[in-house]
């Protein structure tokens, strides 16, 4: 499979995406970072409903959740309505049962934000920590960057 086509992604700027300025309001971009994930994951293969409980029926909820316990956003230029962005995901396993995504914004080459986003598994009914999902597992090892980090 084609890293760049589940990796790489694009993001068109719609006007309610901005303020009365015109420029993206903040809250977009951790938004964008998180369905970038979600499109990231259906590009590769893994059904939603296999790695977000709200997606299926109770009887068929996963049974690992994957809250986020942490996210950050740096903005570098102000983006506007009708910016075309591309978005670059960089996965990287924290550990069995965390891991993150580095998100890098671009537009025409310049880089114009930086997103991150970390997520913990956690059993679904317990609350307890466990190992991540085995549909994760593989995307993260398929990125390329799923070996366990140094953090």
């Amino acid at each position: 499979m084609n890293q760049a086509s589940w990796l790489e992604l694009e993001r068109h700027v719609r006007f309610g995406d901005t303020d009365a300025a015109g420029v993206m309001h903040f809250h977009q971009l951790l938004r964008w970072c998180h369905e970038a994930w979600e499109e990231s994951l259906e590009r590769y293969g893994v059904a939603a409903a296999v790695v977000f409980p709200g997606c299926r029926d109770q009887e068929h909820r996963p049974q690992i959740a994957l809250p986020v316990i942490h996210c950050e956003a740096d903005f570098l230029r102000p983006v506007h309505g009708g910016d075309q962005l591309c978005l670059t995901l960089q996965p990287e396993r924290i550990n069995p049962g965390c891991f993150e995504v580095h998100y890098l914004f671009q537009l025409q080459e310049e880089v114009v934000a930086r997103g991150l986003i970390r997520h913990l598994a956690i059993n679904a009914e317990s609350r307890q920590r466990c190992p991540l999902p085995e549909a994760v597992d593989l995307w993260l090892e398929a990125s390329g960057m799923g070996r366990i980090s140094s953090l």
